[in-house]
């Protein structure tokens, strides 16, 4: 199927019936927590993971009360900074779900990354990871990232970002982080969610929704192979769902078509709903 398909559908209705959960596990907290519903209820999802940082974790706890049963919550905090570790820890013994995203200019191998990821080890809690390379770096050394996971085994991770995504190609432009056209198997993202249970993957924001469309029979396969391994997520700026806000369509409603048409019904649902009701904890 030609891409041009993928793009006009993405931005027809995909509203589901009611009794369909749909969980985004990256949903950012906003200024107005009310608008983080209004963006769920335009894109049709049904349940989210509010990625807070650690001082929001009133204003995150006030909107969860709200809508009980809605939402979980997950914390990030600078992991250099000399309270980072602890605020983080802190908040998973108060109720926060899981950790992330963890979106910082640090080594993937630092002291303080290794800290946090022996916290979620330890606290039985999910970690995002934000994979991103010049001029923008977050998370430097994802060519290393093998040796994290194979010395954390009880760490479970996510990886996220313009970086990870790319890398389910062989061959990843320099400093492109939206490449187009055909994957070239072989991809390192590709070989660590097969080689690694612990690893999981987030198909949010432009990055995601970019590798489900560039080259679809791929992407087919990819869905396939990885199905007890991925998550949708949105990561979406636009105000309701609908692409308000914003001069693109909601990337949710793009990734979520994208994902129904390249997936069977079976593995659709583990994305939508049951990998990530498993990880964060959803019933």
């Amino acid at each position: 199927m030609q891409r041009r398909t993928f793009l006009a559908a993405a931005v027809a209705p995909i509203l589901s019936a009611q009794t369909e959960r749909i969980l985004d596990t990256h949903l950012h907290l906003r200024a107005d927590p009310e608008s983080c519903f209004a963006h769920m209820h335009g894109c049709g999802v049904t349940h989210a993971v509010l990625l807070t940082r650690a001082e929001d974790e009133d204003k995150a706890k006030r909107a969860m009360e709200k809508r009980p049963g809605i939402f979980v919550r997950s914390v990030a905090a600078d992991p250099s900074q000399p309270s980072g570790a602890q605020a983080i820890r802190s908040a998973l013994n108060a109720g926060a779900a899981s950790i992330g995203e963890i979106k910082y200019n640090l080594p993937v191998d630092s002291p303080e990354m290794l800290r946090l990821y022996d916290i979620a080890a330890e606290l039985k809690a999910p970690l995002m990871m934000h994979f991103e390379g010049p001029p923008n770096v977050f998370s430097e050394g994802y060519e290393r990232f093998d040796k994290v996971l194979r010395s954390h085994p009880k760490t479970h991770f996510l990886g996220h970002g313009p970086l990870f995504w790319a890398h389910i190609s062989a061959d990843v432009p320099a400093n492109k982080g939206y490449p187009a056209g055909p994957v070239k198997p072989g991809g390192w993202s590709d070989r660590l969610l097969a080689d690694f249970p612990n690893f999981h993957a987030d198909l949010s924001a432009n990055s995601g929704r970019n590798a489900l469309a560039r080259d679809p029979d791929f992407a087919r396969g990819f869905l396939a192979r990885h199905q007890d391994k991925l998550v949708f997520g949105s990561d979406c700026p636009c105000t309701d769902g609908n692409g308000g806000g914003t001069k693109a369509p909601c990337i949710a409603r793009a990734t979520l078509e994208m994902s129904r048409q390249l997936a069977s019904p079976a593995v659709f649902r583990k994305l939508a709903w049951e990998n990530g009701a498993r990880l964060f904890g959803f019933k």
